[in-house]
């Protein structure tokens, strides 16, 4: 069974590192943490209710019970990602006292961790089980672990296998490299991340999938997911130079335009720049991808051309083929 790192920050900070986008995407409103970390956490609290009340919802069992749910009451909680805006559930005999988050508790520490660990577990019942009991202590049953479980695995479910919009303007397509416990030693995964633009202009976290490895094989068969989830096509795939990548892109969203990220294309040039001249070129570079037209890109790039060509000539043609993709 996989682990997260035991410094709590690090496994963020190491999918953080080579992000490309704002924070936010991770962080903000629409972010994963903020998506998945309010639905995991109100199935949680569900789960207890079900535990204390000994009957699910609308089971028929509960009618002569004495106590029964009793709507949700809103209160906000503190996290390392700022604000949580949660719906506590409630029972008619004011009974229920809840564990995770309690009565008068306005921050809970180690939520991002908790969360990441959840969803990169996916419908790993027995790694969700621990990780509660992580958050629970060891004092609560097995019972209540076990039912809380249940609830949350659903809610990490639903949230993986979510509709998506049937077209997106952007979506970047990414891999972020992280290092997880194993079986006793420390091993390096591939999360890959689907991060697209809606029409709405706001940023949504479309998944994360977890895989020894970065290849085309495992990207084509992501885009499957995506497009058996409702996507039907991009305007623009937003990728960086894997080999094959942008043939699988192409085999599922045929209309999709595939450009290589800037970050990425500017990295590969500089490969063969020493470093003392890394700042020049990259200047030079950073007046094609500014230039406020296409024509005045071409002519940024047929000036970059003759002042570094002679030196470098590997660098232009990268650009003009990535030009061509359009």
């Amino acid at each position: 069974m996989a682990e997260l790192t035991d410094k709590q920050q690090a496994l963020l900070e190491e999918l953080l590192k080579d992000f490309k986008g704002d924070a936010r995407d991770i962080f903000g409103e629409g972010g994963l943490l903020k998506t998945i970390g309010k639905r995991a956490l109100e199935a949680a609290l569900e789960g207890e209710l079900t535990h204390h009340l000994g009957y699910p919802p609308h089971d028929p069992s509960g009618r002569g019970s004495g106590n029964s749910r009793n709507g949700r009451t809103a209160k906000r909680l503190e996290s390392e990602s700022g604000s949580l805006d949660l719906e506590v559930p409630r029972d008619r005999n004011g009974s229920f006292e809840p564990k995770i988050v309690e009565k008068r508790q306005r921050r809970v520490a180690g939520l991002d961790e908790t969360i990441v660990y959840l969803y990169a577990q996916g419908q790993s019942t027995r790694a969700i089980q621990d990780t509660l009991k992580r958050l629970y202590g060891a004092e609560v049953s097995s019972t209540l672990v076990s039912e809380v479980t249940a609830s949350v695995l659903e809610e990490v479910t639903a949230w993986q296998a979510r509709p998506l919009d049937r077209v997106y303007p952007i979506v970047y397509f990414d891999a972020l490299f992280v290092k997880s416990r194993e079986e006793g030693s420390v091993k390096r995964r591939a999360v890959y991340v689907a991060l697209a633009i809606d029409i709405e202009g706001e940023k949504k976290v479309l998944g994360l999938w977890i895989a020894p490895t970065e290849g085309a094989v495992s990207w084509l068969n992501i885009f499957g997911e995506l497009q058996a989830r409702g996507m039907e096509d991009c305007f623009i795939a937003c990728v960086d130079g894997l080999k094959g990548l942008p043939e699988a892109i192409e085999t599922v969203f045929p209309h999709a335009r595939v450009q290589l990220c800037i970050v990425h294309q500017v990295r590969k040039s500089l490969r063969y720049v020493p470093w003392k001249e890394r700042k020049p070129v990259a200047g030079g570079l950073r007046s094609v991808y500014t230039a406020p037209s296409e024509e005045a890109a071409l002519a940024a790039l047929e000036a970059f051309e003759r002042q570094w060509s002679e030196k470098y000539p590997a660098i232009a043609p990268l650009w003009r083929k990535d030009w061509e993709r359009l």
